[in-house]
């Protein structure tokens, strides 16, 4: 039960480097494993998540070893090289890595049981299942649609045209790992863009796929070849320090080699709406996936509605971006985000209690949140075991009035393992209680 306590004021400064991206380095961890020989992977988040990821297919008999801190070098062992593990798969908390994995599974010659934490337990898992069921697949869940998941070997899938009903990059990065053992053509049409990573990365292995606007296309029997991925800093934990330092008076940080991949930049595009002095310095490119320094300068914020079009492509960043509608002046409209009330937590009411805590008029809606900017005051915040919700409050206590303590952080290990001690030295005033 981590407690971080956060005394209030100070600001931000210094060049600060966030870990990993969380969503590429799972896939990373799992193409690289189906490839055709050795891979080595730099960058790798060394969190609790995608931990559980290198050590499920070490137990399907991956072999991967250390190279150095965040490197490791893979050797894969084919698309239908994986051997049954002896043990159930546990996840911990990471939904990304039991969804994709249900696909992978789904075309094994063996069966697997994927688990999970008591939060990940909670998850709906019918988003996932269900579309796989029609491409032939077989996987037992609880009546309430949740892990753990029952995944029968030896089924035979077939390519499926598919709608997705919510925009989720989850459920289509399923789709194709399922479509990688399936006979014909597996597409995808999604009603909104998400994050494309697995696009990006199955190219990146040598996998041939067609990708336009809103549609992604396979057809199995392919092979994967072995390559090397350099993976960006997450602009999921990057969107802590963006709002931190937009709101800290005399703030100025760097962030260095950020993803900003266009389906994931809603958060830099709806800081910048409410008037953030962000910049991205010296674009480049970490193999398939584009990067940039981000300088951040503190800068007054004004609120805004936000554009359902942004909402996609800034799903994990909310928890973050209600602090800076928290500390802008007027107010903030969200809709079209009920995806937030499934997550690790439901965001939208465990923020919405949180900042109701700290002084801020703010009134959860079936899909969203109304925020009145204000004076944020102090007080005892439960995160329920979401890290994001654990640092976004944190960030709070650059504006508060008295101190905030935030409960149940020890979660944030699972996509930030350092975020207390890289806060401290940017500027914030965090103590750590186990």
């Amino acid at each position: 039960m981590t407690t971080f306590i956060i005394q209030p004021g100070g600001c931000l400064h210094g060049s600060l480097p966030v870990p990993g991206d969380k969503s590429i380095s799972h896939r990373a961890i799992m193409l690289a494993a189906l490839a055709e020989g050795a891979s080595t992977i730099d960058g790798f988040l060394e969190g609790a998540d995608c931990l559980a990821t290198r050590h499920a297919f070490a137990a399907m008999g991956v072999t991967i070893e250390s190279t150095g801190q965040g490197q490791m070098r893979i050797h894969g062992v084919g698309l239908h090289g994986l051997r049954a593990s002896s043990v159930p798969l546990d996840m911990g908390n990471a939904g990304t890595a039991m969804r994709l994995l249900a696909g992978l599974l789904a075309g094994q010659p063996f069966s697997s049981t994927l688990i999970g934490d008591a939060s990940l337990s909670r998850r709906p898992m019918r988003r996932v299942t269900e579309p796989l069921a029609l491409m032939g697949a077989k996987i037992t869940t609880t009546e309430a649609g949740t892990a753990p998941l029952q995944i029968h070997g030896g089924q035979a899938l077939h390519g499926i045209d598919y709608a997705l009903p919510v925009a989720s990059a989850q459920i289509k990065s399923s789709l194709l790992l399922a479509g990688l053992y399936a006979q014909g053509t597996t597409s995808i049409t999604e009603p909104a863009p998400t994050r494309d990573h697995t696009e990006r990365m199955l190219q990146a292995f040598g996998y041939p796929l067609e990708h336009s606007t809103g549609q992604v296309r396979l057809s199995g029997g392919g092979r994967l070849n072995p390559t090397a991925i350099r993976i960006p800093a997450d602009i999921s934990s990057a969107a802590f320090f963006l709002v931190g330092a937009s709101i800290a008076e005399g703030s100025e940080i760097c962030l260095p080699a950020v993803g900003i991949n266009p389906t994931r930049i809603g958060v830099i595009n709806i800081l910048r709406q409410m008037g953030a002095d962000i910049q991205l310095d010296h674009p480049r490119w970490a193999g398939y996936e584009p990067i940039a320094d981000i300088r951040v300068r503190s800068a007054p914020l004004q609120g805004i509605v936000i554009p359902e079009d942004q909402v996609p492509l800034a799903i994990d960043e909310f928890p973050a971006l209600f602090i800076a509608a928290a500390c802008a002046q007027g107010e903030t409209r969200l809709t079209g985000a009920a995806e937030l009330r499934v997550k690790e937590s439901d965001r939208i009411q465990v923020m919405a209690d949180g900042l109701r805590r700290l002084g801020i008029v703010a009134e959860p809606t079936a899909d969203g949140m109304i925020i009145q900017g204000g004076g944020l005051q102090g007080g005892t915040i439960d995160s329920h075991g979401d890290h994001r919700i654990a640092m976004a409050f944190a960030m709070a206590g650059l504006r508060a009035a008295q101190p905030i303590t935030i409960n149940d952080c020890a979660n944030v290990a699972t996509s930030f393992p350092n975020f207390a001690r890289l806060a401290e030295q940017a500027g914030l005033a965090i103590e750590v209680q186990p």
